[in-house]
């Protein structure tokens, strides 16, 4: 009987992962130059912890079992939900997304680009009075404010103790 589930179980993901390798390209396919063009869309393993399996969220323990085909169908609904649930909601999603990252990193490019890389170079190569007196400000004003307060608090110790009594008398 177990023997049977688990070839049940391998004969179905093999024919899954047929599935999937007869949806991949097809140098005869009319798309053109739209799909991508490697057959691994990860390859750096970014999203590696999404790589949910049936096996990971449905499992019965050996005492309790199902009508095996119950359980096939079961993985096979599990399987097909997941995916056209992806494929719709990606459907929906993946462009708004792709076109508000796209905008927001090409705004933030332009900023970094364009004034703060002049800023931080005007500063550091043509403008060596600003490091100066931005320095004297510093070492008159902020520093010893600074180390001032850290001596006058640098001696606060905090003691946490529990105390039953306590509890007891202002829970009411």
């Amino acid at each position: 009987m177990e023997k049977q589930r688990l070839k049940d179980k391998t004969s179905a993901r093999e024919v899954m992962e047929v599935k999937v390798d007869t949806q991949s390209e097809d140098p005869d396919s009319t798309h053109g130059d739209t799909r991508p063009r490697s057959h691994d869309r990860d390859p750096r393993r970014i999203n590696k912890s999404l790589k949910v399996m049936f096996e990971d969220v449905i499992a019965e323990p050996s005492s309790v079992r199902s009508f095996d085909k119950v359980w096939l169908w079961s993985h096979a609904l599990f399987e097909v939900s997941r995916l056209w649930c992806y494929r719709v909601v990606s459907l929906l999603l993946a462009v708004p997304a792709s076109l508000a990252a796209g905008v927001l990193f090409a705004v933030l490019s332009c900023i970094h680009i364009w004034i703060i890389m002049p800023c931080v170079q005007l500063l550091l190569i043509k403008m060596r009075w600003v490091q100066t007196v931005w320095g004297s400000i510093l070492n008159i004003l902020i520093s010893p404010f600074f180390a001032s307060t850290g001596k006058c608090c640098g001696r606060i110790n905090i003691h946490l103790a529990k105390d039953k009594e306590t509890r007891k008398n202002t829970c009411v």
